[in-house]
């Protein structure tokens, strides 16, 4: 482990300074349970709008859990159901762990997602493997 120095410290609080004007920062935020999102004012004027149903360990929560938000840092912090969210990161689309966002990709519909699993299903589905001779 590196050794703590007064110049790490002060290269330290620089990067956060950086990030601190690079970086969408959350001013507030609040729960509106009318439409089931996290309502986040940012630093640079803009508001953003999240889903909770999108959001990991936030799916399925309660209200009253929900309504705990607290701004912390450069993300979002729900102390009853201990999720961390970043606010950088929802900027980004990033609801959550790699496996999180791949889950939510498996279940985007569309028209023609849903036109070819019908097609598909009609042709008796997914072919299946042959298996290799040894």
């Amino acid at each position: 482990m590196a050794e703590l120095t007064d110049l790490a410290i002060q290269r330290a609080l620089a990067r956060g300074a950086e990030a601190a004007v690079r970086e969408p920062r959350a001013l507030d935020a609040h729960f509106d349970a009318a439409q089931g999102r996290v309502v986040i004012n940012l630093t640079n004027g803009c508001t953003l709008a999240v889903p909770t149903a999108l959001c990991q360990g936030l799916e399925g929560a309660s209200p009253a859990d929900l309504a705990q938000v607290q701004v912390a840092g450069s993300g979002l912090h729900w102390p009853s159901l201990d999720v961390d969210l970043s606010v950088p990161g929802l900027v980004a689309g990033l609801f959550g762990s790699r496996n999180h966002m791949a889950r939510l990709a498996g279940r985007t519909t569309s028209p023609a997602k849903a036109a070819a699993a019908r097609a598909n299903g009609a042709l008796g589905g997914r072919p299946r493997k042959l298996k290799s001779l040894p």
